[in-house]
């Protein structure tokens, strides 16, 4: 997810919203929409091939997917948003918001915790970035990182949180190159998990 490339000199690739709700926008050649159900196969694979491409795997507690089973509950009746970015008709990008009171952290998330309640939209988080391995470099991550920042401030949150690992170091460049900084580090099964956040008010 690099985003280093010639894609920034390029008029065409500006971040463009062309639907208010449900949210669209345009990227170039990339639609980026709402998740519908119809797309929980496709955006399933993407996010293990995401995690397979750097060495993270079920069962290191790290790795989780349970939320990919409840994407209406967890993203889009609790005060959050998933979005897939389109090309030539096929799903290549994808990201989330979701309550950060809603999935537990470190260790814990793995194990599929849960708890629906009362919002409060103070934290959201930022997930589930992902992009096709054969477009990357294109600007896709970012353009789904700018509209989900564009969503978490329409909201009304008031901090965006996020985190990766050291294994997904373009992941973390890209999140430094739109203002986020770490917080702090916590080894779980080996691997080092880097928190970060941005302030969008």
């Amino acid at each position: 997810m690099a985003d280093n490339a010639p894609w920034k000199d390029h008029p065409a690739h500006t971040l463009v919203r062309v639907q208010d709700e449900p949210p669209v926008w345009s990227f170039g050649e990339l639609r980026l929409r709402r998740y519908h159900a119809a797309d929980h196969g496709t955006v399933l694979t993407l996010h293990r091939e995401g995690l397979a491409q750097v060495g993270l795997r079920p069962g290191d507690g790290v790795y989780y997917d349970h939320d990919f089973f409840r994407m209406e509950d967890i993203y889009l009746r609790n005060d959050g948003e998933f979005i897939v970015g389109e090309l030539e008709g096929g799903i290549v990008a994808m990201g989330g918001l979701r309550r950060a009171d809603l999935v537990p952290g470190g260790r814990a998330r793995a194990f599929g915790g849960y708890a629906p309640g009362n919002p409060a939209l103070d934290a959201v988080e930022m997930v589930r970035l992902r992009v096709l391995p054969a477009v990357q470099r294109r600007g896709y991550g970012a353009a789904v990182v700018q509209a989900l920042e564009e969503r978490a401030k329409e909201f009304g949150y008031r901090i965006l949180r996020a985190d990766t690992t050291e294994l997904q170091a373009p992941a973390l460049a890209l999140y430094r190159k739109f203002g986020w900084t770490e917080t702090r580090r916590e080894t779980i099964g080996g691997i080092v998990n880097i928190y970060i956040e941005k302030p969008l008010r």
